[in-house]
C-alpha cells in the first residue's frame, strides 16, 4: 500500500478539525497557512444556535464524545431577544452556546491549533498545483470560497455585506439578541453576542440584492447603532469595528475531486440564514479526514450538511419574503409557549422548515 501524504491548506476551523482527525488515525498532515499566524483575522463572536443544528442539540459535547475534539465556548446561551419593528419575542432554555474566533488566545481556531501536533507553515505562498504534484491527498481550506471556484464549479447563492463594532456596556454573558427589521437590515438581520459581562459585539448584515446595494449604508449602520443603544437604555461606547463586503455564499458542485477534499467555506458550510457555519465546517475536516483514514465516505458524510445548507437557504427566502408587518406577526407567534417548546425540544425545525418552504420560494434540492 502507498504511503499517505497529506497537505492542508489553511489553518482554519475544518484544517486544523482535520488534522487532529488524521493524527488520531496515525498520519500526520502538513499544513500550509498563508498568513503569519493562527487566527489573523479581526476578533469577532459567533453562535451555536441548537434549533439549528438539530438532531445534535450540544455541538460541544457531541464534537468531544464522538471525535474527540474539545471546543470551549465564550457561554452557554440561556436567553434569546428577538426584536422585530414592533414585537419582541424572549426564549430561554437551552439554546446553544457563543464563541469566540480571529486572534484571540481563546478563539476556537486557537483553541484547535493547540490539539494539533502536526507541523503548520506560516507564511506559505505554495498553490495547490505544487502541493497536488508532492502530495497524495490535498485538504483545499483556505476559507475563501473564490478559491474553489478557480478550481471547480461553486454554486454562488449572494453575497453579503457585514459591519460590526465591539462595543462597552454592562450585558448578560448568557443572552444573545437578534434583529429582523428590514429598516434597520433589508433582507438581513442585526445581532448582538456579549465577549463578557462589559464587552459585546454589534453586527448588521444584508444581501447585496439590487434594491439593496444602493442605499446608504453609513446611514443604516447608524440607525442599527442607535436601535441597539435604544433597546439596552445604554451609551454603548464603540472600541473597535470590522466590515466585510460582498462575501460569497454558496456550496461546491463536487466535495472530492480525484483526492482533493474541499471542506470549510471551501466546501460552503456557511449557511444562509443567519450566516454561521462553524459547526458545519468542522464536521467537513472530522469527515474529510475519515475519508482519508479509511473511516468513512466523504460524499456521503457531507450530504447531510448540503441538505442543511438548501434548508438554511430556504429559510432565509422565505424570511426574506416577509414584510415587516409579517415579521412582527412571527416574531409575535414566537413569544408564546409554542415558540418556546419549538426552541427546546429535539424537533428539527431546519429540516421541516427548508422542506415546506422550497416549493414556495422555488428552491431545488
Amino acid at each position: 500500500m502507498f504511503p499517505i501524504k497529506v497537505a492542508i491548506m489553511g489553518a482554519g476551523l475544518s484544517g486544523l478539525a482535520c488534522a487532529i482527525t488524521l493524527e488520531k488515525y496515525g498520519i500526520e498532515p502538513t499544513v500550509f497557512e498563508s498568513r503569519k499566524v493562527i487566527g489573523d483575522r479581526f476578533v469577532n463572536a459567533e453562535i451555536f444556535l441548537s434549533i439549528l443544528t438539530r438532531p445534535i442539540n450540544d455541538v460541544v459535547s457531541y464534537l468531544t464524545e464522538e471525535y474527540g475534539i474539545a471546543i470551549h465556548p465564550i457561554s452557554n446561551i440561556k436567553n434569546l431577544h428577538l426584536y422585530s419593528e414592533n414585537e419582541l419575542a424572549k426564549i430561554s432554555g437551552n439554546l446553544g452556546f457563543s464563541s469566540l474566533r480571529g486572534r484571540d488566545i481563546d478563539s476556537l481556531e486557537n483553541q484547535l491549533a493547540r490539539q494539533v501536533k502536526s507541523k503548520i507553515i506560516f507564511n506559505s505562498e505554495h498553490t495547490y498545483e505544487e502541493l497536488l504534484q508532492e502530495y497524495t491527498h490535498v485538504i483545499v481550506s483556505t476559507g475563501d470560497a473564490a478559491y474553489t471556484s478557480k478550481i471547480q464549479i461553486f454554486d454562488s447563492s449572494l453575497t453579503v455585506s457585514l459591519r460590526g463594532a465591539t462595543v462597552e456596556g454592562d450585558f448578560d454573558q448568557y443572552t444573545v439578541m437578534s434583529w429582523l427589521n428590514h429598516k434597520l437590515a433589508p433582507k438581513g438581520y442585526g445581532y448582538l453576542i456579549p465577549y463578557s459581562k462589559k464587552e459585546a459585539q454589534i453586527v448588521i448584515g444584508y444581501p447585496d440584492y439590487e434594491d439593496v446595494k444602493y442605499l446608504n449604508k453609513n446611514q443604516l449602520w447608524e440607525n442599527f447603532y442607535e436601535q441597539v443603544r435604544l433597546n439596552l437604555n445604554q451609551e454603548l461606547r464603540i472600541t473597535d469595528q470590522f466590515e466585510v463586503t460582498r462575501y460569497l455564499i454558496g456550496n461546491c458542485r463536487s466535495p472530492r475531486i480525484g483526492n482533493t477534499f474541499f471542506v470549510g467555506n471551501c466546501f460552503g458550510t456557511i449557511m444562509p440564514f443567519l450566516g454561521f457555519g462553524q459547526f458545519a465546517s468542522i464536521l467537513t475536516g472530522i469527515y474529510a479526514a475519515l475519508d482519508i483514514s479509511g473511516k468513512g465516505d466523504y460524499v456521503q458524510l457531507t450530504n447531510k450538511i448540503k441538505k442543511s445548507y438548501i434548508n438554511s437557504l430556504a429559510l432565509r427566502r422565505g424570511i426574506e419574503s416577509l414584510d415587516n408587518s409579517q415579521l412582527d406577526m412571527f416574531v409575535n407567534a414566537l413569544n408564546s409557549r409554542l415558540g418556546h417548546k419549538l426552541f427546546n425540544s429535539k424537533y428539527d425545525f431546519l429540516r421541516t422548515a427548508g422542506y415546506l418552504l422550497r416549493p414556495i420560494i422555488k428552491i431545488k434540492g
